[in-house]
């Protein structure tokens, strides 16, 4: 008599579903080899009878060395969904990679290393506050040029276990942390004193959108300009503009943090990102002020002052001028300027890029003014700036000083007067979002 085949071992590894939505507790736990390192768990196997069939090795679990060239892939998203029973981290990647699990002490914190990897840069920096009394937060970094490394800020004395694992269909890593029994909630903080409601005012050209339906800001996009092979303008000195306004960038995200406000740069280091990308980081951190901040050259040298721009249309020779100085790394071509228009109409929010402007061309002089009384005010002035456009916030263009003007430049150089800027901007901003009435 034949041997019945059951049809249950031909069952495809379908029939064993893992998803997101399931806890994971059961499913295969993290495999290491003898060098230490991860590999994605294989899916359950059917169980058989057939004594062949359980020696007959598993292709899918043989060990691969490393590749010595390994093609890095790129960790596109984080996510984290926190449920009654634990909290669940979620690491989407392009493709399969091996990943390192870490469990580190002074402060507790849990890492997950994956390899041959790179960061997109709209995740670069990212924080998230967990709203936990295991986990206070999780943030992901380039570790390396070839290692991306998430973090998650906890305590293990109130963990009862963590599971990393990963599932397929996209690849992604998924870190579950289990809290010990009446930890899952974080104790509800009082509630906070009642405050008198403080009404927007108008702008100059009457009541906007934005403050008739109340709204407010929350995230600030900061671009220093230039960078990398694009220095900006020259001092001749030889200071370049893409340092000074890092620089200023960097102190002036660190008070506007201080302050409660979330704040992410175009670039972090001296790199070149290109003028069209600007306004789509900012667009991409759902940003609700777009800063784009340069130093200004001209060809009569005793020229001196700061100028804020926003985006508009100009007939002003030297605003045109400027900006056709600041648009040469552009990449558009003259066939694209029908598109480029419309964006313009389309995404300038005038009456509030304007409105913002005016508040720190005022703060910035008035602050450098109190040391620097000859500070010279250019004003304020609407101009077709190429950083600016498709822009879906209020979005200025501030230059801060002359580089071709000796003494400013020797000022530029200092860092009293970078942080007299940097408190400046800072204060405009902060002046700005009072008139919608938060502040």
């Amino acid at each position: 008599m034949p041997w019945a085949v059951n049809p249950q071992l031909l069952a495809p590894f379908s029939a064993f579903p893992a998803t997101e939505e399931t806890s994971g507790a059961n499913y295969g736990a993290v495999k290491k080899d003898e060098y230490g390192t991860n590999f994605a768990p294989s899916p359950p196997t059917p169980p058989t009878t057939a004594q062949s069939v359980q020696n007959k090795p598993d292709a899918s679990q043989e060990k691969t060395p490393p590749e010595k060239n390994p093609v890095k892939v790129e960790v596109y998203d984080l996510r984290t969904f926190t449920h009654p029973t634990h909290t669940r981290i979620v690491l989407d990647c392009g493709q399969v990679r091996e990943f390192t699990t870490l469990e580190l002490h002074d402060p507790d914190r849990l890492a997950v290393d994956v390899l041959s990897a790179q960061l997109n840069p709209i995740l670069h920096g990212r924080l998230i506050p967990v709203q936990t009394a295991y986990l206070t937060k999780i943030r992901i970094a380039q570790r390396t040029p070839t290692i991306v490394r998430l973090t998650a800020e906890l305590d293990f004395r109130l963990v009862e276990r963590t599971h990393v694992f990963s599932l397929f269909d996209p690849f992604r890593i998924v870190i579950d942390i289990y809290p010990k029994a009446g930890q899952a909630q974080k104790p509800i903080a009082a509630e906070p004193e009642e405050k008198p409601v403080t009404p927007p005012e108008p702008t100059k050209s009457g009541w906007t959108l934005a403050r008739q339906l109340g709204l407010g800001v929350k995230t600030i996009v900061l671009d220093p300009g230039h960078g990398g092979s694009d220095p900006g303008c020259l001092g001749r000195s030889g200071l370049k503009e893409k340092e000074v306004v890092l620089d200023l960038a960097l102190d002036l995200k660190q008070r506007l943090t201080a302050a409660g406000f979330e704040v992410a740069l175009t670039r972090e280091t001296d790199i070149f990102v290109p003028l069209e990308n600007r306004t789509v980081i900012a667009n991409q951190k759902k940003a609700d002020l777009f800063i784009s901040l340069h130093v200004n050259a001209h060809p009569n040298r005793h020229r001196s002052g700061v100028q804020t721009f926003y985006l508009n249309f100009s007939q002003e020779a030297v605003v045109n001028e400027l900006a056709a100085l600041e648009n040469a790394t552009s990449t558009r071509t003259i066939s694209q300027m029908a598109e480029t228009i419309r964006k313009i109409v389309r995404y300038s929010k005038v009456l509030e890029s304007r409105e913002l402007a005016e508040k720190i061309q005022a703060n910035l002089v008035k602050c450098l003014r109190k040391v620097h009384a000859d500070v010279q005010d250019l004003g304020v002035r609407g101009g077709p700036f190429w950083v600016l456009i498709g822009g879906e916030m209020p979005s200025v263009l501030i230059e801060v000083s002359h580089m071709s003007n000796a003494q400013e430049e020797a000022r530029l150089k200092t860092k009293p007067y970078r942080s007299l800027l940097a408190q400046g901007i800072y204060e405009g901003i902060l002046a700005y979002i009072k008139s919608l009435g938060k502040g």
